[in-house]
């Protein structure tokens, strides 16, 4: 007999009275197997597509072209003068000032009028110096450039009373020391200081006749030669030229 309406509703308010309907197990596998599929397809991506791979040779597939830059301009190769001021400097282990006090040592009551690098008849640097006593007899002192010994020394022959006054008159103007000019000319350019000299200026230069240092500085990342006139007195740069040669 066929329940009444009263009986319908207390067994619709009884779920334990009522049959429970069969696990609907196949759809969720469909689910699983489908959603594993995009995995696999790789979707999730920004655009929720697939990504597929780039045949060989189509431009998305092709590696971004490498971009380089400008190629280094060639080394100038060294002039004569530079490749022996780079084989002759380095090898100088005694610097310009060693090389002076060692020849002014070696002469008594000696100053400094001129050192110069120079390459010895071995093939090794060698300081050229000329000292000069009070009364201007000039020496000439040869000093080992790697020592930083003397190895010859001996006054100058034919000196007459002139070039002694103008030596000895020169000696007493220089306010400025060698060691005052090296300051000045490296101050300028960073180097090696391969000559001093201490001269009267070149009219022709501009310099007036004044009484100068001459110094000459090397550089190391060219091998080139800046000369510098430095006033004797004032410390002025007079000068300044530089050797490409």
């Amino acid at each position: 007999m066929a329940p009444s309406g009263r009986d319908q509703d207390r067994t619709d308010d009884n779920p334990s009275r009522c049959a429970r309907p069969p696990r609907r197990v196949a759809p969720l596998a469909v689910c699983g197997a489908a959603a594993a599929g995009l995995l696999l397809a790789g979707c999730g991506d920004d655009g929720g597509k697939a990504a597929s791979p780039s045949a060989p040779g189509s431009p998305s597939g092709s590696r971004a072209p490498t971009v380089t830059g400008p190629s280094p301009a060639p080394e100038r190769p060294l002039t004569t003068d530079q490749a022996e001021r780079k084989a002759l400097v380095p090898a100088a282990k005694a610097d310009w000032e060693q090389a002076a006090r060692a020849a002014t040592g070696d002469v008594t009551g000696g100053k400094l009028l001129a050192v110069e690098l120079k390459r010895a008849p071995d093939g090794g640097p060698e300081w050229h110096a000329e000292v000069a006593t009070a009364d201007g007899t000039s020496h000439s002192v040869v000093v080992d450039g790697v020592t930083g010994k003397v190895v010859k020394s001996s006054a100058d022959t034919d000196q007459d009373s002139d070039d002694k006054r103008e030596r000895a008159d020169h000696l007493k103007a220089a306010r400025l020391t060698p060691r005052d000019a090296a300051t000045t000319a490296t101050g300028r350019r960073k180097g090696t200081v391969t000559t001093l000299e201490l001269e009267t200026s070149d009219e022709k230069t501009g310099g007036g006749g004044k009484l100068i240092w001459k110094v000459d500085v090397v550089t190391p990342n060219d091998w080139n030669k800046t000369t510098y006139d430095i006033d004797a007195a004032d410390r002025a740069v007079l000068r300044e030229h530089v050797d490409h040669d």
